[in-house]
């Protein structure tokens, strides 16, 4: 007989064993996890063994946590300085652009385009009142036109040589100035052959026509030429202005945050100082973190008064001098029409259209004819004056309506206005007169600078009109002496505070690290 070893289980027992054996847990061996099912995480271990491996074990003490927050302040302090004198500097450049060429470029071609204007008004003017070969020659409005004539041509010269310097190393400006240059001398000598001829003896006819072809090239060449200057320096200008905008927002920005971030790792260090050294304050870390609210303010403060700065020395005020100062050269090419209105018979209706032209780019009314132009300028003023809101007319001097700013502005604006009504009152005087065949009567009431004619009404419209322009540039200029002080005051304090924050947290952080060197 076989005798076989163990013991043999019946089929019950043996289930009753396979069930206990899957329910014994398998231990295993310290150190060597098990297989883990994938996609999932083991919990209570970090994300990123081997980034958590190396912060406990790097910085897991005390000094060490210290030096890196030492490390971290000092950054943003360091960050901090970076960006607020970067800013500073490029605050200051833009001031420099702003005030130093982009205006002056802008302020001169519109005066060029004035003088222009005004020499051209006044050489018709010159030949309005000087009679024949001086006989019968109109002394006080003779006299008064030779003199604004010389003004205007030496002011014409003056800003030419101002261009020539503002437009080196821009070709398309040089050669803008070199043309107009060109241009000016060849306008300047029919003027003179003009001048020459009406001081003959029946030299009338070819002083006039020197004159006409004076007036061409002016219309054609000078006149487009120096609005080209206006609108593109201008232009250059609203360029500068929108970049610093924009360049300004984002480092106010970025202030803010890198400031905020400072602020809180000053406020952790001292938090962390008095939960683990039993000290309620550490008065080094307290003055770097009131030194560093002082640099955040005094630099936030910098770059946001920068920016408002900026915004009226452009929007509240340049650009009413822009329109005023269009307005002021459409006046004088209004009043130039109204001259060779009387010079030319054979072209009396195109002077007129022309005329009508210029006071519809100043005050614009819908539909408007010469002959009802008065009458419609009379009842949208009137209802203007009612509601300020009412504005039923378009132009320069809606222009400025639209942007009323600063004390006066308005009480200046209107007054403007009201002297324009009355001059263009004086231009229907002198069209009547001329249809009731009165020319010399005609002639005598526009270039006449006696109290209550039209000369006299139109130097009183130009004297409104530069008040409030004044009041533009003067606002201006205070803007502009605002915002680079707003600089120069506060970027050197902003600067000292940052360094003052960054020693003081080297000073306050010394003898904790010094104790675990002991």
């Amino acid at each position: 007989m076989t005798i076989t070893a163990g013991t043999a289980q019946s089929p019950e027992a043996k289930a009753r064993t396979q069930a206990e054996t899957r329910r014994i847990p398998v231990v295993r061996q310290e150190g060597r996890p098990g297989p883990q099912p994938r996609g999932r995480q083991r919990p209570g271990r970090p994300l990123l063994p081997a980034v958590w491996a190396w912060l406990s074990g790097s910085w897991a003490t005390t000094p060490a946590l210290l030096r890196l927050l030492r490390a971290a302040s000092l950054s943003l302090v360091a960050a901090l300085t970076l960006l607020l004198l970067t800013a500073g500097l490029a605050a200051s450049g833009t001031w420099d652009a702003v005030a130093d060429r982009e205006a002056p470029r802008t302020t001169s071609a519109a005066g060029l385009n004035l003088a222009l204007n005004d020499m051209d008004a006044q050489s018709a003017n010159i030949l309005l009142s000087s009679g024949n070969a001086g006989e019968g020659r109109m002394s006080v409005p003779y006299d008064k036109a030779v003199g604004f004539y010389d003004d205007a041509r030496h002011t014409v010269s003056r800003e030419l040589r101002t261009l020539a310097v503002a437009a080196e190393g821009d070709r398309d400006a040089e050669h803008t100035v070199e043309t107009l240059t060109e241009n000016f001398a060849r306008y300047q000598e029919l003027i003179g052959r003009a001048l020459e001829n009406d001081t003959r003896a029946g030299g009338k006819p070819a002083a006039l026509e020197d004159y006409r072809s004076a007036t061409v090239l002016l219309e054609h060449q000078l006149l487009p030429e120096s609005r080209t200057l206006i609108e593109a320096n201008n232009a250059a200008f609203e360029a500068e202005y929108d970049a610093a905008g924009s360049r300004l927002t984002a480092q106010l920005i970025a202030a803010v945050v890198i400031g905020l971030l400072l602020l809180g790792v000053l406020v952790a260090v001292q938090w962390y100082l008095a939960r683990h050294f039993h000290r309620i304050l550490n008065p080094g870390l307290l003055a770097a973190t009131l030194c560093a609210f002082i640099a955040f303010a005094v630099g936030g403060q910098m770059l946001a008064g920068s920016s408002e700065d900026l915004r009226g020395a452009r929007r509240d005020a340049f650009d009413s001098v822009v329109a005023l100062s269009r307005a002021r050269a459409i006046a004088y090419e209004a009043n130039a029409d109204e001259s060779r209105y009387l010079l030319f018979r054979d072209q009396r209706t195109a002077y007129e259209q022309a005329f009508l032209d210029r006071s519809q780019q100043l005050y614009g009314i819908e539909g408007a004819r010469l002959d009802t132009y008065n009458g419609q300028l009379a009842y949208t003023w009137s209802s203007y004056r009612a509601d300020h809101d009412d504005l039923r007319f378009i132009g320069e001097f809606r222009r400025e309506l639209d942007n009323i700013t600063f004390p006066g502005e308005r009480a200046a604006a209107e007054r403007t206005v009201e002297a324009y009504a009355t001059y263009q009152r004086d231009d229907r005087t002198i069209r009547r007169l001329v249809a009731q065949g009165r020319e010399r009567e005609a002639v005598a009431f526009c270039i006449s600078w006696e109290p209550g004619k039209s000369n006299d009404h139109f130097g009183a419209w130009m004297a409104a009109l530069d008040q409030v322009t004044e009041i533009n540039r003067t606002h201006f200029a205070a803007s502009v002496r605002h915002g680079r002080g707003t600089v120069s005051e506060r970027l050197p304090a902003t600067g000292g505070a940052l360094v003052a924050a960054a020693v003081l947290t080297v000073v306050g952080l010394r003898p904790r690290l010094a104790e675990f060197r002991a």
